[in-house]
């Protein structure tokens, strides 16, 4: 069959689908430890955040995220549940909740170092090799977010 002028590429040609499945083949791959560590991938992500950083706002949480904060809500009420943070309202700004980690949370941070190891092996790439490749897709993220908006890159 051949394709018309306006057709999509085949699937398997299109940027898009590669980086969609190598997200979900990274997050396969992460799912025995993050088991292990009793978190979702989504989870995971919010702990990063405040890994980098602790005490920090709803809001700016879901910025680094590119999410809503309605998304990242019932993420932080389980993660609450589970003991790794806590939310308060900031007595500046009653609008606003606080988030910061618990000892437990912040104990997770040197439990969940075997997943950078386990991508490192299920890749077979070497560590120059994935550190490249990230820089390549973080600038065509942030190219793409220069362009149609919506989201504040990260530094």
């Amino acid at each position: 069959m051949t394709q018309r002028h306006n057709d999509p590429p085949p699937l398997h040609d299109q940027l898009c689908y590669a980086i969609y499945t190598a997200g979900i083949a990274i997050q396969r791959a992460y799912k025995p430890v993050l088991d292990e560590l009793g978190l979702t991938y989504p989870q995971y992500l919010v702990l990063n955040v405040l890994w980098a950083e602790d005490e920090q706002t709803v809001v700016s949480i879901a910025d680094r995220l590119a999410l809503e904060s309605s998304t990242i809500t019932p993420l932080l009420k389980r993660l609450e549940t589970a003991g790794h943070l806590r939310r308060t309202r900031n007595v500046n700004n009653e609008r606003q909740v606080l988030v910061g980690l618990t000892d437990q949370g912040r104990a997770l941070q040197h439990r969940a170092g075997c997943l950078s190891d386990t991508l490192l092996a299920a890749s077979t790439q070497t560590p120059p090799e994935l550190a490249a490749l990230n820089r390549d897709v973080r600038h065509l993220r942030d190219a793409i977010y220069s362009q149609i908006g919506g989201w504040d890159t990260p530094a």
